[in-house]
């Protein structure tokens, strides 16, 4: 589907008309250039690629890229599908490519939680009770598998690991605001990342 890279702004709440208190998040979107048309003739299939915020410094490669499109070499680049228009190299296309009331798709990178046990990884209810003897088994995952038979333990077993840093796709998020003359897009809800993780929102 169409859509555009943005940034995670932060976390807020608005108000809507029923005077129902909401939360969402907001996110810088765009104006994104196009930086490559793909076609069936030459890569098999249609699409954009996207490029987003300036990079400072970029290999000669990224630079030169960038270039044929008459920008500078973007730090976020993404493919999309499904514009309506039709765009060439070196269009921008902003954040009223959005309207108000519409949903979208939105993903990112989750933000990394490093090594976690799994009541945290998972939601185990940890083993036993705190007392009758029990010494240090609280948040323990408890049995993983028979004993002779198999005789191993199954692949996809839930255990202990590392935990986020990955990614997500949130879908159905009814967009509240659309703010041009910002590069602003208010969600409602919550989107995967920290503050100013790059995001791409899809119709």
């Amino acid at each position: 589907m169409s859509g555009l890279i943005g940034k995670k702004i932060g976390m807020t709440s608005i108000f809507d008309e029923n005077g129902k208190n909401m939360p969402c998040t907001v996110i810088e979107v765009g104006p994104c250039v196009v930086t490559q048309v793909r076609t069936k003739e030459v890569d098999g299939y249609e699409a954009l690629q996207l490029g987003f915020d300036d990079k400072k410094t970029a290999t000669k490669a990224a630079e030169g890229h960038a270039k044929k499109a008459g920008t500078v070499a973007k730090r976020k680049v993404a493919e999309f599908q499904g514009f309506e228009e039709e765009l060439k190299l070196g269009d921008t296309i902003t954040v009223e490519h959005f309207a108000e009331g519409e949903f979208v798709d939105v993903a990112g990178t989750s933000k990394g939680k490093g090594f976690q046990g799994v009541v945290k990884r998972h939601g185990f209810g940890g083993v036993g009770q705190a007392t009758h003897g029990q010494h240090n088994r609280l948040r323990a995952p408890g049995s993983i598998g028979a004993a002779s038979y198999p005789a191993r333990v199954f692949k996809g077993m839930k255990m202990a690991g590392q935990m986020g840093n990955e990614k997500v796709k949130v879908q159905n998020l009814r967009v509240l605001k659309v703010v041009a003359e910002k590069n602003l897009l208010v969600v409602k809800g919550c989107v995967p990342g920290h503050k100013n993780a790059y995001l791409t929102i899809q119709k």
